[in-house]
């Protein structure tokens, strides 16, 4: 009698467990979202999309004149540099895009994501573009892929500019939630299918210097791009693949002029990074806001952009 009351007792706890998981997952429910269902609203003129490798990858083209390529960081997407671009537009030719697994470019066809896969595609991206000589800036994995491209096709790029940028082993990192469902097994599976909206507004907060700056509608952005049709996926197969700091014995044979930002609050990379770059990069710069967080150029553009336009004059 008693191993049957603990059978009971246990099938009972199952139950309760699996209707909680139902439960969270019905008030939780964000299926894939077709790319083109989110183009009215995320790609209005000046977006445009071109074929490289096999995907639509969604690029911005504006103003004339020397060219400055942004690259964004990890669930980011070109919109993240749009105080950037008010600011140098007119003196510049400033190309965006949504890096492959990412923004409405969305995933690769093969499902690779090493780094080499980045830099090859940059590579792309300025022939395509016919891009002979830039500047490349880069914001997290967006300034990885920036100064590795350096390194890969130093001919093409003229001056770096890094933000609060990857390349080093960082254990000690505050992760936001999204990030840490991504890396997470079984609940990065669960979130192919269930995306609370709440994790997106923590995540960002997370990365912010001043929270109350984030927006409902930011939230909407980073939302409606993470569940476009297959960058969820492609999110857990990039952190599976191009592991933080591999590679990291190339920053010190950069020789390309480089100007480094950082947050003062950066909670993801410590500014610590940012004085290790600088070190480690010849003749490099670096500035840093105490105010601002991970994405300090989206946070306040015009604080951000004025020692770039500085820096480019040089």
């Amino acid at each position: 009698m008693k191993r049957k009351r603990l059978w009971r007792v246990a099938l009972g706890v199952l139950a309760t467990l699996l209707a909680i998981v139902v439960l969270f997952l019905a008030l939780t429910w964000a299926p894939d979202r077709p790319v083109d269902a989110l183009k009215p609203r995320w790609a209005p003129e000046p977006s445009r999309f071109i074929e490289i490798g096999g995907m639509n990858v969604h690029v911005r083209t504006e103003g004339a004149g020397p060219t400055i390529v942004l690259l964004h960081g990890t669930s980011a997407s070109l919109h993240t540099w749009e105080g950037w671009t008010t600011a140098l537009r007119d003196r510049y030719r400033v190309v965006r895009v949504d890096l492959p697994g990412f923004g409405l470019t969305g995933p690769t066809p093969d499902g690779h994501y090493e780094i080499e896969v980045y830099t090859r595609f940059m590579a792309a991206l300025f022939d395509k573009l016919a891009i002979t000589e830039c500047v490349l800036a880069g914001n997290s994995f967006g300034g990885r892929v920036a100064w590795e491209t350096a390194f890969a096709h130093p001919g093409r790029v003229s001056k770096l500019v890094l933000v609060d940028s990857a390349g080093y082993p960082n254990p000690t990192a505050k992760m936001p939630l999204g990030f840490r469902l991504a890396r997470t097994p079984v609940l990065n599976r669960l979130a192919a299918y269930s995306l609370p909206r709440s994790v997106i507004e923590k995540s960002l907060r997370n990365v912010y210097g001043d929270p109350s700056k984030v927006t409902p509608e930011l939230v909407d952005l980073y939302f409606d791009l993470a569940v476009r049709a297959g960058n969820r996926e492609a999110l857990v197969k990039r952190f599976e693949q191009a592991p933080s700091g591999a590679g990291e014995e190339r920053i010190r044979a950069l020789r390309v002029p480089t100007l480094i930002l950082w947050g003062g609050r950066d909670r993801l990379i410590p500014p610590e990074h940012g004085a290790r770059f600088q070190k480690d990069i010849a003749g490099s710069q670096l500035v840093t806001f105490e105010g601002l967080g991970h994405v300090p150029h989206e946070e306040d553009p015009a604080q951000t952009v004025a020692p770039v336009l500085a820096f480019l004059k040089q």
